[in-house]
């Protein structure tokens, strides 16, 4: 997130995860741009971790019929959605100015979920119709999905704390058979791109 390229800039924490979108980017380079461009981070390095699925969580069944976003302008349909600087809110404000649609036409519910699981929970308790989260929440909460893109989930990391024993081991546990199979059990995450250097 916004929040963990300033904390990481800060030198708050080690390594931060990021998954942003911008309308001038596409989904490939956002979070090489927003590195790029962060006060403070000249010595970093964005490393791929993930592409994972992103998509509208609908209930069981998909009873709304919803096929995709520019459905839910003006309709009345209920949609959670993520705090401010969360890489879904910002997916959402992307895909709306891709789609030309005022945020504002779209009934959202407050207040903004925490967490993907906390979206989920919304429409499972039908708080909410819909919301922006990975196919891996929503397979996990029983819920139906509707693909709209897979994005870049990367990790930031100042050049010299590669080595460091913390990320060391986070990098030879994504390199393990274990790592791989956890996330061919999840549903939605393409490891093509993990350790390769962007």
């Amino acid at each position: 997130s916004e929040a963990g390229l300033r904390r990481l800039s800060r030198r708050e924490v080690i390594l931060a995860a990021i998954h942003l979108h911008a309308g001038e980017n596409d989904g490939s380079s956002a979070n090489v741009a927003a590195v790029r461009d962060a006060p403070g981070l000249h010595d970093a390095v964005v490393i791929g971790f993930v592409r994972r699925e992103q998509g509208l969580l609908v209930a069981p069944g998909n009873p709304h019929r919803i096929g995709d976003l520019a459905q839910l302008a003006g309709t009345g349909l209920r949609m959670a959605q993520r705090q401010p600087g969360a890489g879904a809110q910002l997916l959402l404000l992307t895909l709306c100015a891709k789609a030309q649609i005022d945020p504002g036409a779209l009934l959202t519910v407050k207040p903004a979920c925490a967490t993907g699981s906390d979206l989920a929970q919304a429409i499972r308790a039908g708080h909410a119709d819909c919301g922006i989260a990975t196919r891996a929440v929503a397979d996990a909460a029983g819920l139906d999905f509707v693909p709209l893109l897979w994005e870049n989930f990367d990790l930031v990391l100042r050049q010299r704390d590669y080595f460091l024993p913390g990320p060391s081991a986070l990098f030879g546990f994504v390199r393990s058979d274990r790592f791989r199979q956890r996330a061919a059990e999840l549903g939605g995450y393409d490891l093509s791109v993990c350790g390769a250097i962007r």
